[in-house]
């Protein structure tokens, strides 16, 4: 009886949305569990990674880049999400602004990121005792309209966010990342063949 190949991957995963929202937040409640009620801001982008194992044959490495949501570093942005796998876009359930300026990150994502990118819109703070001012059906109408993943999480409390995460590797065309590995492996081998066929040149 065969046994089954394992495979691995490699997701490269970047956080997009307004500063305070809690993107930083829920990366660390994701990697280490744990979270920290006075966190500063990011400068620039935060790098963090988590390797879980998806199934019994499946293990997914996480490469996680929590981008800076000041205005400043918006410049920047581009150089974080492009070759990304999947991409979360992050609100504040209970500021409106942030929702708007979550959907102009996934209008600037689609415009100049990678076609296939799994895109997760997540509204966050949802343990807030405050009345959220956003509809959550409202925006999961949005979501499922325009195919992202939707869920609402607290990087305080922990709520949904693992579960985020495993609904984004849901998502992932792993058949297209496999063909991907074998078309680069290809390549590297033509660039191999063609180095020893090169003989004696200098590469100075």
């Amino acid at each position: 009886m065969p046994v089954n190949q394992q495979k691995s991957y490699t997701l490269k995963l970047v956080l997009l949305g307004d500063s305070s929202v809690g993107k930083s937040s829920l990366v660390l409640r994701y990697v280490k569990d744990q979270f920290d009620e006075y966190r500063e801001s990011t400068i620039g982008a935060a790098f963090l990674s988590k390797t879980i194992k998806y199934d019994e044959n499946t293990t997914i490495k996480f490469d996680i880049w929590d981008t800076a949501g000041q205005e400043r570093y918006k410049s920047l942005t581009p150089i974080y999400y492009r070759n990304a796998n999947c991409a979360v876009i992050v609100y504040d359930v209970t500021q409106l602004s942030s929702l708007e300026r979550a959907k102009s990150w996934i209008d600037e994502l689609q415009r100049q990121g990678e076609s296939n990118t799994v895109i997760a819109l997540v509204g966050n703070k949802c343990d807030l005792d405050s009345s959220p001012v956003i509809d959550s059906n409202t925006t999961k109408e949005y979501a499922e309209e325009n195919g992202f993943v939707f869920i609402e999480t607290s990087a305080k409390t922990g709520h949904n966010v693992n579960e985020l995460f495993t609904e984004i590797a849901k998502r992932i065309p792993f058949d297209q990342l496999d063909y991907s590995n074998r078309k680069r492996n290809l390549d590297n081998q033509d660039v191999d063949i063609n180095s020893k066929n090169s003989g004696n040149r200098c590469a100075c």
